[in-house]
């Protein structure tokens, strides 16, 4: 277990026993991630931003349901993952993940970041390019660092049918890199 999903259960934890100031921890350090991934399916920040309260407000008001054998971070977005799709169905509107920036943290040269945010904008074009289940596979895995268990229960599949999806959605985007000249690397 990660010292990360450690200290996110000792958060919940302490708020299970009445320190609200634990919850709010969590929701700063989740908060921003969760409406960046929400905002794949609804394409609108807006209905984003309203959809990850839902999801604060649903585990406020459920303190029983999360199980601690589970990372809290994975039941966040597993409960997002639905109430996107449910607004999707609502709304009756097809999902398309739409093409937003990361920020660069680190202090690289000018043209070396100019060059990784050319690369990475091609990336995430290419990936526009996948199937709907091959692009929230990438995300998960390489934007949002989660692991295979992890995002089997997020996208309601078992591991191997992940690996499998994994596999197959690197070697297409790989195959489409490759064919415009850019060298693409796991």
């Amino acid at each position: 277990m990660e010292a990360n999903d450690i200290e996110d259960k000792e958060l919940y934890k302490k708020y299970l026993n009445g320190q609200k100031e634990a919850f709010e921890e969590i929701v700063m350090k989740y908060k921003d991630n969760l409406i960046y991934f929400i905002s794949k399916y609804t394409n609108n920040i807006y209905v984003a931003e309203d959809i990850s309260q839902d999801v604060f407000v649903y585990i406020l008001l459920n303190k029983d349901k999360y199980d601690f054998k589970y990372s809290l971070k994975t039941y966040l977005y597993m409960i997002a993952k639905c109430r996107a799709i449910n607004y999707l169905k609502k709304e009756s509107r097809i999902i398309r993940i739409d093409n937003q920036e990361r920020l660069y943290k680190d202090t690289k040269n000018l043209e070396d970041e100019i060059l990784d945010k050319v690369i990475d904008n091609k990336i995430k074009d290419d990936i526009k390019k996948l199937k709907p289940n091959y692009q929230t596979v990438l995300e998960l895995n390489l934007i949002e660092g989660f692991k295979y268990k992890e995002i089997a229960i997020i996208m309601n599949k078992n591991i191997g049918d992940i690996k499998i999806l994994l596999h197959r959605a690197k070697k297409k985007l790989k195959k489409l890199l490759e064919e415009e000249g850019i060298k693409y690397e796991e």
